[in-house]
């Protein structure tokens, strides 16, 4: 399974000088070949470097660099072309999507650029890397990371490393294919359900709480809104100083709760089922005060990182269908809507079980897991007569 691993690079004023400049040329060329490809239909990669490399050349860039370029920016109208098919950025005909489809792709100035083994060489014991720049090879530009991450980089570091900056500060984010472990056969399945106000409920009773990220969010939601209305040069500056830092408080609070299910799992030699909720967004019409916490549920990406933790320690995980596992009672089976007395309590009205909602839903989705499993199981092969 493919990791990224992102070191952090601790560059001189002349280094930092000379990875700048090198940031700025090739995405000052990628917007060039991004409006050769637009004006000629956006050909193959082959096609493409013939109407380019030449001109990449000229620029200054070394023959690996254009290469790159070239790549980056097919790869990125392919992207393109991926969320228009899958409906990502709207309907055909509504605005959004004809502005993306009117004009050509525009890369950042500190956009990431990638380079291959040619164009960087790392120094694992020196804690050092050497890379190309329109300046020449930079030596010698120390980077840190935790030691596991090192540890990491050293036994299956392969493929491309992008090279971006951020804030002001340059990382590496290099690609590591890291072997799963053997999966084992489950006695049972854990299920996990998601929310906003609880953000993941499993049926062993671990429960992460939502209170603490909500109050996070609205204050950055409050914040941004009176730095914005001030308009001033110091509220653009200090906007921009804490961008990002909402997006990377969730994604540590989910990489906490993703590991503690996984582990869980792997010690009692469970499975894990989850909720297939790709798509809810556009499925749940809501008011508009209730949007803003609905859009910014980071579901998918806690998803993402208990399925690949749960690839690393060998822990399989099922994807069930989400329908009716909020009213649905765990103890007798019986539907019915009235069973969510509210958010958190769930009363049936068959048997006359309470329990807690979430608790409830989550015990439902093990239950799904351990049949998607049994089924995946079975042999689909007809008997010899």
């Amino acid at each position: 399974m493919k990791i990224v691993v992102q070191v952090k690079l601790m560059p001189d004023a002349v280094q930092a000088l000379a990875l700048e400049r090198t940031l700025h040329a090739v995405n000052e060329a990628a917007n060039w070949v991004s409006a050769v490809a637009f004006d000629r239909g956006v050909p193959h990669v082959y096609e493409l470097r013939k109407y380019t490399y030449a001109e990449l050349k000229s620029r200054g860039l070394g023959a690996q660099a254009a290469q790159h370029v070239i790549k980056k920016v097919r790869d990125a109208y392919t992207t393109l072309k991926a969320n228009l098919g899958a409906g990502n950025l709207g309907k055909p005909g509504s605005r959004r999507r004809l502005k993306a489809e009117a004009k050509p792709i525009v890369f950042r100035p500190e956009a990431a650029q990638p380079y291959d083994d040619r164009c960087l060489s790392w120094q694992y014991d020196a804690g050092t890397v050497s890379v190309w720049t329109v300046e020449g090879r930079v030596k010698n530009v120390r980077f840190v990371c935790s030691a596991g991450a090192l540890k990491t980089l050293q036994a299956y570091r392969q493929g491309e490393s992008d090279l971006v900056r951020r804030d002001g500060v340059f990382y590496l984010i290099a690609t590591c294919e890291v072997p799963e472990a053997e999966r084992f056969e489950p006695g049972r399945f854990i299920g996990v359900d998601l929310g906003i106000v609880a953000i993941a409920t499993t049926s062993t009773g671990y429960q992460a709480a939502g209170r603490g990220l909500n109050r996070h969010r609205r204050r950055q939601l409050e914040l941004r809104r009176k730095l914005q209305n001030k308009r001033t040069r110091s509220a653009k500056r200090l906007l921009k100083k804490r961008s990002r830092r909402e997006k990377r408080h969730a994604a540590n609070q989910n990489h906490i709760i993703a590991k503690t299910i996984v582990t869980e799992a792997e010690r009692t030699s469970s499975g894990i089922a989850l909720e297939n909720l790709k798509g809810i967004r556009q499925r749940v019409r809501l008011r508009k005060p209730q949007r803003v916490a609905l859009h910014s549920w980071a579901f998918a990406q806690l998803a993402d990182f208990i399925a690949y933790k749960a690839k690393r320690a060998g822990v399989p995980v099922v994807f069930v269908d989400p329908a009716y596992t909020s009213q649905q009672c765990c103890e007798c089976g019986h539907i019915d809507g009235r069973n969510r007395a509210s958010q958190s309590v769930f009363c049936c009205r068959n048997c006359g079980v309470v329990a807690h909602a979430d608790r409830n839903a989550s015990r439902n989705i093990a239950r799904k897991g351990e049949a998607v499993w049994i089924a995946g199981s079975e042999s689909r092969v007809p008997a010899t007569p």
